[in-house]
């Protein structure tokens, strides 16, 4: 597993190999993505500091877990644009990764209003 980290903060969490994590964390809609999310209203990125892509911890892997174990797959998916690779469902069950956010996301003003 590999951690996201952004000025000192670990992020986020894939459980793929380095060279997926690094692809991944660092294509454009990711980057995208963590620009407009925010954490205690901060956005997560900048849009210049340095993605830092490093071996999760012993504490950074538990929390991945736990996240894991405690999602009962209820919530509805919504394909993101900006990952959609038009992969075949044999390609995308082989690339499928997992990412735990290590920070508190703030909710959208949207979601919470529903």
């Amino acid at each position: 597993m590999f951690t996201l980290e952004i000025d000192g903060t670990a992020v986020a969490v894939i459980n793929s190999d380095e060279a997926s994590a690094k692809d991944l964390f660092t294509c454009a809609g990711f980057k995208e993505d963590i620009r407009t999310m925010t954490s205690e209203g901060k956005p997560l990125w900048n849009g210049t500091s340095a993605l830092k892509i490093r071996p999760a911890t012993e504490d950074e892997v538990e929390i991945f877990e736990d996240a894991l174990a405690e999602d009962d797959g209820e919530g509805e998916y919504v394909e993101d644009p900006h990952h959609s690779g038009g992969a075949s469902d044999d390609e995308e069950d082989e690339d499928e990764a997992d990412i735990v956010f290590l920070v508190d996301i703030d909710e959208d003003e949207d979601e919470a209003d529903a």
